[in-house]
């Protein structure tokens, strides 16, 4: 009987070492080789082409019946819309986040909404027993019928259960905590996490059950264990946010039936976590009129549009070297706007402090929110406030110039209905075409154009 080996696993590329390396050769990751046991290499028979069956058979795209193709709803709006209208039948989805952010409070609320149908609703838990489960359970106001609780970490035995009662979905809290007795490495390993992740997928095509995954993540923020988990899935969920604040980002970074990129927004309260429909509105509830230094920037996360306040102080160094930190935005594309005023518009910025902050703790990535932070920064320079019913749109070029960004009509309405009078955009042969009742919309050219426009009042 061949015995299992010690070897080194990459936690990031999952290449196998035979001895530790502080870099992974393979990915050039540094401490991520980690000891696991892994089996010994079995004897393969030679086999000659066309030895082998198989009881599939292909099939013509024409021949195909999409008949029962429904998806489910999860009875959150939120969740649903991310996913792009529901689960559909016989997808795997994975859910990662940091510790304590909501996961399991999320996947739990979905469990109790789809339980109320006539078909069970399996959850299946690793880190908390019934007991546990049944408190949180109750503090979030779900009774449970239909809803069956398994405490196991066995993954075969998980399996069995789910092929005997067929419920219409399951639940895996966490994707770490599960093992298949074949192997000698323990739960969460790289050879571990990537064998359960490729039995449910053939579970969940097989049978047309969907699963959802609860996956940890390491101290970089993204899922612990192999890559190819990420690629095993059908969609690759993230519950963002901030311990300081209430409200919680569900991103979506992968989504083979749906939109990628679309965003759903939640606040967490004692009965769990409660879905934002106009999270606009929250973002601005708070903002001060008037103020220097605040901009509104219209960003667009996947189909939905946002309205987010960016703030921007500027203040005489002390130092030799100026600061520039930014909350929200990347601070590379800080460095270039700063650069951007200070050449192309004359703003003297060399010997100040630059700070950037998007408020409610919410990220842009888009260079769409560019022309707000450069107002932003500017006004608080000045000292002038930028007008209080004026919305900013558009991307700085390093030339100065102000480009376009994709789906300006959508943006611009978006601002229109939140009671924006005014809206800034770039000059674009497509303006011609948008008519939006009660809304002013304003163009330029260059940044310097721009930022006489805003400070208008």
């Amino acid at each position: 009987m061949a015995k299992s080996q010690v070897r080194f696993v990459c936690q990031q590329c999952g290449s196998v070492q035979s001895r530790w390396l502080g870099r992974c050769p393979e990915c050039g990751e540094w401490n991520s080789l980690v000891e696991t046991l892994l089996p010994a290499q079995k004897t393969r028979t030679s086999r000659t082409p066309g030895s082998e069956t198989s009881a599939s058979a292909p099939q013509q795209l024409s021949e195909v019946s999409a008949d029962g193709f429904e998806r489910l709803s999860l009875g959150i709006g939120e969740l649903d819309r991310v996913l792009g209208g529901g689960l559909v039948p016989g997808s795997l989805v994975l859910i990662g986040g940091d510790p304590g952010i909501g996961k399991s409070t999320l996947v739990l609320q979905a469990c109790g909404h789809v339980a109320r149908g006539k078909e069970p609703v399996f959850y299946i838990s690793g880190e908390d027993g019934a007991q546990q489960i049944k408190s949180r359970a109750s503090r979030l106001g779900i009774h449970g019928e239909g809803l069956y609780i398994l405490a196991e970490t066995n993954l075969d035995v998980v399996i069995q259960h789910i092929q005997q009662s067929q419920p219409q979905l399951a639940v895996i809290d966490s994707i770490q905590t599960v093992y298949v007795n074949e192997l000698d490495s323990p739960a969460g390993s790289v050879s571990q996490v990537r064998e359960c992740a490729a039995r449910l997928m053939r579970l969940a095509k097989t049978q047309g059950i969907p699963i959802l995954l609860v996956g940890h993540v390491t101290k970089t923020g993204v899922i612990a264990g192999p890559r190819v988990l990420e690629h095993t899935v059908d969609a690759v969920l993230y519950l963002e946010g901030d311990r300081f604040h209430i409200h919680r980002l569900l991103r979506c970074v992968k989504n083979r039936f749906g939109p990628a990129s679309e965003v759903g927004v939640f606040e967490m309260q004692d009965t769990g976590m409660v879905e934002v429909t106009n999270p606009s509105q929250v973002f601005l509830a708070e903002r001060l009129i008037p103020a220097a230094g605040s901009a509104i920037a219209v960003t667009m996360e996947g189909t939905r549009p946002l309205l987010v306040e960016i703030q921007a102080l500027t203040s005489t160094t002390a130092f030799g070297n100026p600061r520039r930190t930014a909350n929200g935005i990347d601070l590379n594309r800080l460095w270039l706007l700063v650069a951007v005023l200070s050449k192309r518009v004359g703003v003297r910025l060399f010997d100040q402090d630059v700070f950037v902050n998007v408020v409610g703790g919410f990220k842009v990535s888009e260079p769409a929110a560019d022309l707000a932070v450069a107002c932003a920064i500017h006004s608080s320079f000045r000292d002038v406030p930028i007008a209080s019913d004026m919305a900013l749109i558009g991307e700085v070029g390093l030339s100065g110039e102000l480009r376009t960004v994709s789906q300006l009509e959508t943006r611009i309405r978006e601002a229109a209905r939140l009671g924006f009078k005014r809206c800034l955009v770039p000059q674009t042969h497509s303006l011609g075409r948008i008519k939006v009742p009660d809304l002013e919309i304003w163009v330029a050219r260059t940044l310097a154009q721009a930022l006489e426009l805003a400070s208008a009042r």
